[in-house]
């Protein structure tokens, strides 16, 4: 079997001073905003500072993953721990998803019984969440563009940055035109947003751990242009799946036309290799080649 894959991806450098620098900006926030609530009433501030609490539980959990996904391989990990920043993603996707059905739950009791809100202390306390939870966006915005676990962290804060802008409009509706209501109405409203995004986050994640095969990916495609090699008879029993952000790995076996030579197999698997890399972004193959074997020559086989 054949066994081959490029390294023209390599994984970057996730920041994790940044990460550091975000946890402590949110457990400041956190802490500021637990207690503006309760002296304030106000059930949006409080919302808030539970998302911004699920923020450091998530930004912990992607700082743990960037340095776990750097153990290197060994005979009992043979992988190492390159999935942990997806299961990182897993995580603080659901976490997004039950924080907000909860706030759904708490915004639909206050609409029963609104509350009157010291609206001075809403406003204050949410600009400052504004401006910590902005720097942290900042800080993690070029690192979310290319990296699941990373996007995870940066949503928690983006959408949390989304609340705390919510929670000073209403802070400002009910001081200067005493709308309580408005209060448990943002709530409800950042309640959705999170399970939008948390959702679109969880189902990519999921596909990942699942093996799924990469959406971007024709499995077709893939077999047709690995047809067009000369000496090429069949490929079957096809394999794809993302190991992380940066691997995507083809296992396939081959039917050759002729009883080739091992030599003249490792120059149609380096063929391979650059045609899927190249065309399909797949970056690590691995072939079974074969020749006048009778077996089943479906393309996905179930093992």
């Amino acid at each position: 079997m054949g066994h081959s894959h490029k390294h023209h991806k390599h994984h970057k450098d996730l920041g994790g001073r940044n990460l550091l620098i975000s946890i402590i900006l949110n457990i400041g926030i956190t802490v500021a905003q637990v207690i503006g609530g309760l002296l304030s009433g106000s059930l949006a501030l409080l919302s808030d500072a539970l998302h911004n609490f699920t923020d450091v539980i998530s930004l912990i959990i992607s700082f743990t993953a960037t340095r776990l996904v750097k153990t290197k391989a060994s005979l009992k990990r043979t992988f190492g721990l390159k999935r942990a920043e997806i299961l990182a993603a897993f995580i603080n996707a659901s976490t997004l998803i039950v924080i907000a059905g909860l706030l759904v739950i708490e915004a639909i009791e206050r609409f029963k019984n609104p509350q009157q809100i010291e609206s001075t202390t809403v406003i204050w306390l949410s600009m400052i969440a504004i401006l910590g939870n902005g720097l942290s966006v900042l800080l993690l915005k070029n690192n979310a563009q290319d990296n699941m676990n990373m996007k995870s962290a940066y949503l928690h804060l983006l959408t949390d940055m989304m609340a705390s802008v919510a929670v000073l409009v209403g802070g400002l509706l009910m001081k200067f035109y005493r709308i309580w209501w408005i209060d448990s109405a943002l709530t409800l409203a950042i309640a959705i947003y999170l399970i939008m995004m948390g959702w679109n986050l969880l189902k990519n994640s999921f596909k990942v751990l699942m093996l799924f095969t990469p959406e971007a990916t024709s499995v077709k495609a893939i077999v047709n242009d690995i047809q067009t090699i000369e000496g090429v008879k069949n490929v079957h029993h096809v394999h794809i799946w993302q190991l992380n952000e940066d691997e995507i790995h083809l296992e396939a076996h081959i039917d050759f036309n002729t009883d080739i030579l091992l030599s003249e197999f490792e120059e149609i698997l380096n063929e391979i290799e650059e045609l899927v890399y190249h065309n399909h972004d797949i970056n690590h193959i691995n072939i079974q080649p074969e020749f006048g074997k009778c077996d089943v020559k479906d393309v996905i086989v179930q093992d």
